[in-house]
């Protein structure tokens, strides 16, 4: 699932995220060409802030896509799936119980047990956050990631095959 994180993945972050990364441990995901895609971060931060977002999606082309895909209230479409269908919610409660074992991995932070991210286990808040759950655990872990990784590839928003890297998206 995660790689070491090198002085080049550091830098690569920076030009992504326009800032000095934080709380870096791993390389969850990586572009097709090997730039970080993901970032697996500490719960807790340096400055001693809880942080809970542990897949922290960087990748431009991706981030722009669920960034697209939200301007589009497709959140609502995903949120009404989720309260027809029995079989999707409780894939998805799944994979909030998957993103807390890893994060509990790194180390408990009281302030945030309990709390995955994206809207897990219930609803879908940000597909960011999913988005990067979905390519850190793999296919199958997240089914909201998965279908939004896969309704930008149909859309033509982004697909996780083709490195864009070099496009500025």
């Amino acid at each position: 699932m995660s790689s070491e994180v090198t002085q080049a993945d550091i830098e690569a972050l920076g030009q992504q995220l326009g800032r000095v990364p934080r709380g870096v441990v791993a390389i969850a995901a990586r572009c097709v060409c090997g730039r970080p895609a993901v970032v697996q971060t500490a719960p807790r931060l340096d400055d001693g802030s809880p942080f809970p977002t542990t897949f922290y999606l960087t990748l431009p082309g991706a981030v722009y896509g669920c960034s697209a895909l939200e301007a589009t209230h497709y959140m609502d479409e995903l949120n009404q799936r989720l309260a027809e269908d029995e079989q999707l919610a409780a894939a998805y409660a799944q994979a909030h119980q998957a993103y807390l074992a890893e994060r509990e991995k790194l180390g408990h932070v009281d302030e945030i047990a309990g709390i995955s991210a994206g809207g897990m286990p219930t609803r879908v808040k940000c597909l960011h956050a999913l988005v990067g759950h979905s390519l850190a655990a793999g296919a199958g872990v997240n089914p909201i990631g998965d279908i939004a990784i896969e309704t930008m590839r149909e859309r033509g928003l982004w697909d996780k095959q083709v490195c864009n890297c070099k496009d500025g998206k």
